[in-house]
This record gives structure tokens, sequence and C-alpha cells, in this order.
């Protein structure tokens, strides 16, 4: 049976010819698909353990934003982090999933798309000042979709918060402190994977030995400034425990630091530091 409107068929692994699964969390999750996306849905902590979406650059449509956050109605709510988490702080509901990326095809599919990466389970909380940082972070895909455009114009994302165990409490949610993203698509005339990926560190005292202060209760915690990060896809694998199937091993890094550890952490202060071969 086709997909239909109130149930889209998600991520399509074979997307780009060369087979990229979903990942697999190591806990129980709700997999909830949308038009064009999958988000892995982590009910405890009630954030996404990862996204992936399907990206077709010929296809891309523009589409008005909106702005209509809405809860899924597919989980409970109390599985989801819905506006309470966001109301009268300096906390932003960071797309996972960018709003135009799954924005493609015939019209109507391409608006429900937009509609459908406005569901809380898309969202996570990041700090809403912006900066070079996160400017870096939001153009990744841009920069990495127009490198594959001399390979096949079609690119998969995979995108999550680093669920870690002493994230900071707020609100009753643990708020993450890192943000990671791995980009994937076809070489060798579809035959093969290349892959990159990238870390956002939003920590409040990064170069800091000291532990950060407990903020002032009731207030969000402190958010240091975005530091954006292109690392083996090995050790995204390792710090979030996701199976991330065949991209680790087709990690265009992998020629210039072959063994995974927090030492070959590349720091990227322009789209040009980015390595895609």
């Amino acid at each position: 049976m086709p997909p239909t409107e109130d149930a889209p068929a998600g991520y399509d692994p074979d997307f780009l010819g060369p087979h990229v699964p979903l990942p697999e969390p190591g806990g129980a999750v709700r997999v909830l698909p949308s038009t064009h996306f999958t988000v892995l849905l982590d009910p405890v902590r009630r954030l996404a353990a990862a996204t992936a979406v399907n990206v077709d650059g010929t296809a891309l449509r523009d589409v008005p934003r909106g702005d209509d956050w809405h809860l899924d109605p597919r989980v409970p709510a109390d599985e989801q982090c819905g506006p309470e988490l966001y109301a009268r702080n300096d906390l932003d509901r960071g797309h996972l999933v960018r709003r135009r990326d799954p924005v493609w095809g015939p019209p109507d599919v391409a608006a429900r798309a937009n509609r459908e990466t406005f569901a809380y389970p898309n969202a996570a909380p990041q700090a809403a000042a912006f900066n070079q940082g996160e400017d870096l972070w939001v153009g990744l895909e841009d920069h990495v979709l127009e490198h594959a455009r001399a390979h096949r114009v079609r690119v998969n994302v995979l995108t999550g918060p680093v669920l870690a165990g002493d994230d900071p409490v707020y609100r009753g949610v643990a708020i993450p402190l890192r943000y990671w993203k791995v980009a994937a698509w076809a070489v060798d005339g579809g035959r093969a994977l290349a892959a990159a990926a990238f870390v956002l560190d939003q920590s409040p005292q990064l170069d800091e030995a000291a532990p950060a202060a407990a903020p002032p209760a009731g207030d969000p915690p402190p958010l240091g400034p975005f530091r954006t990060f292109q690392v083996p896809v090995a050790e995204v694998a390792a710090i979030t425990a996701l199976d991330l199937g065949p991209l680790p091993a087709a990690d265009v890094l992998a020629a210039v630091a072959p063994q995974a550890g927090t030492g070959t952490w590349r720091r990227l202060h322009r789209l040009a530091d980015v390595r895609l071969e």
C-alpha cells in the first residue's frame, strides 16, 4: 500500500543507490517517519536520538516557512519536549532536519514536508544567539550539497544531539551540549559512498578545566559560543552509541585521520576548511 499523508514513507535508505540504513540507537526509540525524513525519538530523554533526511537538490522548492510548531500526535505528549521547554527563555527550537531539506518534489508533497519539520520531536534546544560558529553549522549542508552535485546531486543527512549522561537539566529536560551531523553522497557513478561528519559544541567553558557554575534556579543552563568541528564518522558513532552502518568506512577523513579520537577533530573557522575529498 503506498504511503499517504497519514502514513508517509519517511527516510529512504536506498535513495543514493548504495544502501544507507537509519542509525541504530543502543536503546528503545519511537520511529516517526515523515515526508522524506524520519525522526528516531528517545522517549526517556524526550528528544531525538537521531534524524535522517533525503535531499534531492534537483527538485527543491521554495515554500513559505510558516512557524506552526506542534506536538506529534503519534506519541504521548510526555514523551516529547513541547512549548513549555522553550517559553520565556533564550532557548531556540532548533530544527534537526533543516526545514528546507525535505521540501522537494510536487508542490503538495513539498508543502507537507515543510509542515512536518515543525513537529516537536524534530526540535532540540539550542542557544538563541547566532555567531560565526553557528553560521558555519547551518551552512554545512549547503556546502556538502554543492560538492555532491559533481557526483549525483543527492545527499542523505543524519543529524542529532549527543545525549550525554551529564547534560545539564532544565525544566526536567537534559539539555544537550553537543550536536552532530553526518552527510553521505554517492561517488563512482553510484557504486560507492562518501561521508563527512561534524560536531557542534556549545559547552559553556570549552577551554577551561573548571566545570561551569550551576545556573540560578529556574534559569536555563549557560551555553557557550558555538564551535564547529569536522570529525571522523567513527567518532560520532562512539560519542552517540549509534550504529552508523557503512558510513564510518566511507569517511572522507580516513586518508588523513585513520584512527578515530578527539585528537583528529578539526576545528572549522570557515567553510573552506571543510575537507570533502
